[in-house]
C-alpha cells in the first residue's frame, strides 16, 4: 500500500486504484454510525468528537482543509493535492452527514449537470 505522501499516487491510472465505485457510500456508512444519535463515541472516534462539537467544528476543518489544498496546489505539489483533496472531500461528507444528506444525492447533482455549459447551469441557477 502507498503511503499518502507517495508521489505515484498522485499519477496513478485508474486501472490501478482500488475498488472507487462505492467509496464514498461506504464512507458515508461509517459517518452515520458517528452520529450521536447512532452511538457515535467522542472517546474513541474522531468524527464523532466533530459531531459532539456542533456544526461549526466540522465547518472549519472544511474550511482549513480547503486553504490546505489551494496551498498544496500553489506549491505544485501532486501527492499533497491528492491527500489535501482527500481530507476536503472527507470533511465535506462529515458535513453532508451532519445534514442527513447522502453523497449519492451529490452525485446526481453532478450528474445533471454534466454535458451543460457551466456558463448556462449557472445562468440557470441565478433564475430559480
Amino acid at each position: 500500500m502507498t503511503s499518502p505522501s507517495d508521489p505515484s499516487r498522485a499519477a496513478a491510472s485508474p486501472a490501478a486504484l482500488p475498488d472507487t465505485d462505492t467509496v464514498l457510500a461506504r464512507i458515508a456508512d461509517v459517518l452515520a454510525t458517528r452520529l450521536p444519535a447512532n452511538g457515535g463515541d467522542p472517546a474513541s472516534s474522531y468524527v464523532a468528537k466533530l459531531f459532539s462539537k456542533g456544526p461549526d467544528a466540522a465547518l472549519k476543518k472544511v474550511g482549513e482543509e480547503a486553504t490546505e489544498l489551494v496551498m498544496a496546489v500553489k506549491d505544485g505539489a501532486p501527492d499533497r493535492i491528492v491527500a489535501e483533496a482527500a481530507d476536503l472531500w472527507f470533511h465535506c461528507l462529515v458535513v453532508l452527514t451532519e445534514h442527513g444528506i447522502r453523497p449519492e444525492q451529490v452525485l446526481a447533482e453532478l450528474a445533471r449537470r454534466e454535458g451543460v455549459s457551466g456558463l448556462a447551469e449557472k445562468a440557470g441557477r441565478n433564475k430559480a
